[in-house]
């Protein structure tokens, strides 16, 4: 019978420290600030983040304290009774007290108990300073700090929203998430963009070194690289399972530092078996462009404010889709607005390629069938046409 008392007793001592526990339970800003205002007032609620403005008043001091869960700032309210003495600017804390109605009409905590986590001595080095903007020259001094700043931390939260947005939507259009090698042994641009791949130990690849075998091919008998895409074997997985995608890491050794051309990036790659004609694909494409943006400006607007971004014009609009030679001739009829000539059967520059997404309004343009020439052997021929080739290219003003 003890046992059995035991046994039934057990559900109602979990019931009650499951209960204790969500009651003291660490909330965040950005949970905070999502709660109706009507519900959270009076209710107990612990905060713990760092100290973004710091405030001396005659009864009480004034803090704000971000967490990094929403570019939002919490305002607590600490009696001086209650202050320690090594609360400062930067200094991370925890604070437990109630929510309350500001005279702002803005939620904020009124602290009862408050303690420094982590001090921050201003005077001994603390790169950054209240309510002062720096460029990204100087942040980018001090990388392990560019979270704390509201611009690099508002970066952060908007590539993890289009992270999330990049897989739900293709999952829900049934393609299949698939991780594609970072280690590689081909070349799959061709370019001979490639990072090489070794051990940094001299004596593990010498150990391991076959006769008549270079230094790059000791470890893995053959030369490896870092991955530039993930298509080849995107190729070959899309042929049992008939919708894959990639989303991963992608390197390319170019010494480029604009936002343009980069050594290391994230990618998405997608594969579709049984596709009918290139539009198929093209609207796969606008689908999800459209969908993530949709998402990001949903759940991220306060932090896209941050960074002034304007609401695209073109998500109720249906993308272009032209054709090289329509291409080249609304840029030969323009010339003299590119810096630079179009000649037919060549790559489109940047610049001819933001000309034509100004000349559509604004409007993602796909341009698909380029000159058989100018193309990889294995791109699809235009049945239509069999000197052009079925090649998209996805354009959007930035």
């Amino acid at each position: 019978m003890a046992f059995v008392k035991w046994i039934l007793e057990v559900p109602r001592r979990l019931f009650l420290a499951n209960s204790i526990a969500v009651k003291r339970s660490v909330h965040s800003c950005a949970r905070i600030s999502e709660t109706n205002v009507s519900d959270a007032v009076g209710t107990r609620r612990i905060i713990k983040g760092w100290v973004k403005a710091l405030r001396n008043m005659k009864d009480n001091v004034f803090i704000d304290v971000s967490d990094g869960s929403c570019s939002e700032h919490l305002q607590i309210v600490i009696p001086k009774s209650i202050k320690p003495s090594n609360l400062t600017y930067g200094s991370s804390v925890s604070v437990e007290g109630d929510i309350a109605m500001g005279p702002n009409g803005r939620v904020e905590l009124r602290a009862e108990t408050i303690s420094v986590v982590g001090e921050c001595v201003v005077s001994d080095g603390y790169p950054f300073m209240p309510r002062k903007k720096y460029p990204q020259e100087y942040i980018r001094q001090y990388l392990h700090m560019r979270p704390r700043t509201n611009g690099f931390g508002s970066l952060l939260r908007i590539r993890d929203l289009a992270t999330v947005a990049i897989g739900d939507h293709l999952r829900s259009r049934g393609f299949v998430g698939v991780h594609t090698p970072v280690l590689t042994s081909n070349d799959c641009e061709g370019a001979g963009e490639v990072f090489t791949v070794r051990p940094a130990s001299e004596g593990l690849m010498k150990s391991m070194k076959k006769e008549g075998v270079s230094d790059d091919e000791a470890y893995f008998n053959t030369k490896v690289f870092l991955t530039v895409s993930g298509q080849l074997q995107l190729e070959s997985v899309v042929r049992g399972l008939s919708k894959v995608f990639c989303f991963g890491p992608t390197f390319r050794a170019e010494n480029s530092k604009s936002r343009l051309h980069l050594s290391e990036f994230y990618m998405i790659e997608a594969e579709i078996a049984f596709a009918r004609n290139i539009e198929e694909l093209a609207q796969e494409a606008e689908l999800l462009l459209k969908s993530v943006t949709n998402y990001v400006i949903d759940k991220g607007g306060s932090d896209l404010r941050i960074h002034g971004a304007p609401e695209p014009d073109w998500l109720d609009k249906t993308f272009h889709i032209i054709s090289y030679d329509e291409a080249v001739k609304i840029l030969e009829e323009n010339i003299g607005q590119l810096s630079s000539p179009i000649k037919y059967g060549e790559s489109l520059s940047k610049d001819h390629e933001l000309f034509l997404v100004q000349h559509t309004n604004g409007v993602p343009v796909f341009i698909v069938d380029f000159p058989k020439e100018s193309k990889p052997f294995y791109m699809k021929e235009a049945p239509h046409d069999p000197t052009k080739i079925f090649r998209r290219r996805r354009q959007w003003t930035s």
